[in-house]
């Protein structure tokens, strides 16, 4: 084995380790903002199936960095990062420039009243890939379960959206990656209806903007899910599209299998 080879094996190791056998300061710092009474009790029961301690820690969050979420929506990590970031980093919301996309960014971050202060919002737009972000200016890009939409959006939304993400980067930093999982043996065409992507899809997307991937980890991955239900993602909790028809079966499966990657642009 390769010199090279093996300090990637060791990294993809290393980097998908429980933050328990490596805890640090900055692992701390992620625990208290997840612990905070004030996030609402509905986001925290959502806390076994997101992992937000470790998928934070596994994408090297920490408190003075300036970090951009794409397409928030109703701000499940919002509730924990623009607290997080409010006194030493810097939090910011982007999602698509129309004035109803942006109102509803704005009403996102004023509901957070003081615990999001200096939080701001900005715009890209997907049709020609452009942001009010300025390029090599953000430490960290994290999207969670959005590249799905962007697959749906048309087959140049999501390279132009990742060349934007790469655009607004500082060299070294991080794109992080969590979407629903479909196995590389399943039919590419269930991409377009169904909610799951294929890891290589994912790759093949981020390489073409530039980025390396750098690690990934099991931490949202859920073995129950087979990825293979009568309306897709959406049969699982928590949206449950089948009402009461096999509810009980779906519960018990849970949210879906998701994978969590990490890629940087390079130096």
């Amino acid at each position: 084995m390769s010199r090279t080879v093996l300090a990637t094996a060791i990294l993809l190791l290393t980097s998908a380790a429980p933050l328990a056998a490596r805890t640090t300061a900055a692992d701390r710092t992620l625990v208290a903002a997840v612990a905070d009474p004030h996030r609402t009790a509905a986001n925290r029961l959502r806390d076994r199936y997101r992992h937000p301690v470790d998928t934070l820690g596994f994408f090297g969050i920490t408190a003075g960095q300036t970090v951009v979420e794409f397409l928030p929506s109703s701000g499940w990590y919002t509730e924990i990062l623009a607290p997080l970031l409010h006194a030493k980093g810097h939090y910011i919301a982007l999602a698509g420039s129309t004035p109803k996309a942006q109102a509803a960014l704005t009403k996102l971050l004023e509901g957070g009243g003081p615990r999001y202060v200096g939080a701001t919002t900005a715009s890209i737009d997907t049709a020609t890939g452009t942001s009010t972000i300025a390029p090599r200016s953000v430490d960290v890009v994290l999207t969670f379960r959005n590249v799905h939409n962007l697959i749906f959006d048309g087959p140049g939304t999501a390279p132009r959206v990742f060349a934007a993400f790469f655009r607004m980067l500082k060299p070294g930093g991080t794109l992080g990656v969590v979407d629903h999982h479909l196995p590389e043996s399943r039919d590419s065409a269930l991409e377009q209806s169904s909610g799951y992507l294929k890891r290589s899809t994912v790759l093949k997307l981020a390489t073409a903007a530039g980025f390396r991937l750098v690690a990934e980890s099991r931490v949202n991955a859920n073995p129950k899910d087979k990825a293979d239900y009568p309306k897709g993602v959406w049969t699982l909790p928590p949206t449950l599209t089948e009402g009461e028809k096999d509810r009980a079966r779906y519960l018990a499966i849970g949210e879906s299998d998701r994978m969590t990657l990490k890629f940087v642009k390079p130096r």
